[in-house]
C-alpha cells in the first residue's frame, strides 16, 4: 500500500471523526484511546493531523 494511500486512509478517518463531534459531539478517537489528553488519543491526532498535511501534496501530483 502506498504512503499516498495510507494518507487518505487517515484523513478520511480523521473526517469522519470531526463528522461525528460535529453532528454527535461524540469524539471516537477520545472514546476508543482514553480521551482527549490521553498521550495515545494525542499520538492518533498527531498522525491523522501529519497525513493531512502530506495529502496537500497530492493536488501536485500527475495521476498516472
Amino acid at each position: 500500500m502506498s504512503l499516498d494511500r495510507i494518507a487518505l486512509i487517515l484523513v478520511i478517518v480523521g473526517a469522519l471523526n470531526w463528522l461525528l463531534v460535529g453532528l454527535f459531539s461524540f469524539d471516537l478517537v477520545a472514546t476508543i484511546f482514553g480521551g482527549q489528553t490521553a498521550l495515545l488519543s494525542r499520538a492518533i491526532y498527531t498522525i491523522i493531523g501529519i497525513a493531512g498535511i502530506y495529502a496537500i501534496t497530492l493536488f501536485t501530483k500527475e495521476r498516472a
